[in-house]
């Protein structure tokens, strides 16, 4: 008797977690939800946030507010969610620098992307174009290399901060064509920029959508693309493979992630709306205006990726020694 009534208990309790469970994962969100970016308003990063964050609050039927918490290359953001509650109310726009590069380039990092956060979805991508001033005698990949090649010292490389993707970007161009590279950087995209234009720097890695502004306004000749096919804002310039470089193939994801233990649920119905967020006809047409390459993966995908660049971009730091602390 006591043994059918311990039964009877636990399957009345199964039924009762059973049956609470899916009104649980149909609350969420019940109030406002969070995107944290790490960069100032008005930046690339910032752009695909609001474009994002709008159109994920029409779905999810809850208003999504962008929180700029700039500063540290994306690292003080990055932090910041991953020290939240795993509850999905607050989301991380993140991106190569602050998840993929920092860890290697940091010793001492207050946070560990692969332990304390996950993956919902890579959104967009960002390539980079190899610019050099517009009076360069270097009117192709080939020009640039073997100037270079012929130079005794090292060949000045324009960044936008140490650390960054166009730096190491540069290392792993060098790298595969044989010169060595002196990296220049610049705290202010400002100041990068017009050390482009007046020669002080031979070139430098920057966005598609930096590039096109300058190159289209004649201060900057655009040498190759690191995209995978022509940009249609720039359809003249060639990509690396055509020149010669396919393994120059390095871009800037960003992708939104949560602190790691977020119910598998929420991550499901995230994923989802993510997804038909940034791909949805609107937020498509201006994020492609503005230089990105819209994804929008699933969230196996996007761990994968997210586990391949960690290795890729480790690998890259290790071999130029840099250290930032």
């Amino acid at each position: 008797m006591r043994t059918r009534r311990l039964a009877l208990l636990t399957a009345c309790a199964a039924a009762v977690l059973a049956a609470s469970a899916p009104v649980a994962a149909q609350t969420y969100p019940d109030r406002q939800v969070k995107l944290v970016v790490g960069f100032p308003p008005g930046s690339g990063p910032d752009v695909v946030a609001r474009h994002l964050g709008q159109k994920l609050g029409d779905l999810l039927k809850q208003q999504v507010v962008v929180d700029n918490r700039a500063g540290a290359g994306g690292q003080i953001a990055a932090q910041a969610v991953a020290r939240s509650p795993a509850d999905g109310y607050t989301l991380l726009l993140g991106e190569v620098g602050s998840i993929s590069i920092s860890p290697a380039a940091y010793g001492k990092l207050p946070y560990d992307p692969a332990r304390d956060l996950q993956g919902v979805a890579e959104v967009v991508r960002s390539d980079f174009v190899l610019v050099v001033p517009a009076d360069s005698p270097s009117r192709s990949v080939a020009d640039f290399v073997s100037a270079a090649k012929a130079q005794k010292d090292k060949v000045n490389i324009g960044t936008f901060g140490a650390g960054t993707p166009g730096h190491f970007g540069a290392e792993v161009f060098g790298s595969l064509a044989g010169f060595a590279v002196e990296p220049v950087h610049y705290r202010a995209t400002g100041d990068a920029i017009s050390a482009i234009i007046t020669g002080d720097v031979k070139g430098a890695f920057v966005s598609t959508a930096l590039a096109m502004a300058q190159v289209k306004g004649g201060k900057m000749r655009a040498l190759a693309t690191t995209a995978a096919e022509r940009s249609p804002l720039l359809p003249d310039v060639p990509t690396f493979t055509e020149s010669g470089y396919p393994k120059a193939d390095f871009s800037a994801w960003f992708a939104v992630l949560v602190p790691t233990g977020t119910p598998t649920g929420t991550l499901d119905l995230l994923n989802r709306q993510t997804v038909a967020a940034i791909q949805s006809p609107e937020v498509r047409q201006k994020l492609q205006e503005a230089g990105f390459t819209v994804i929008g993966s699933t969230r196996s995908d996007t761990e994968r990726m997210l586990k391949s660049e960690a290795t890729r971009w480790s690998t890259v730091v290790k071999a130029t020694g840099f250290k930032a602390d």
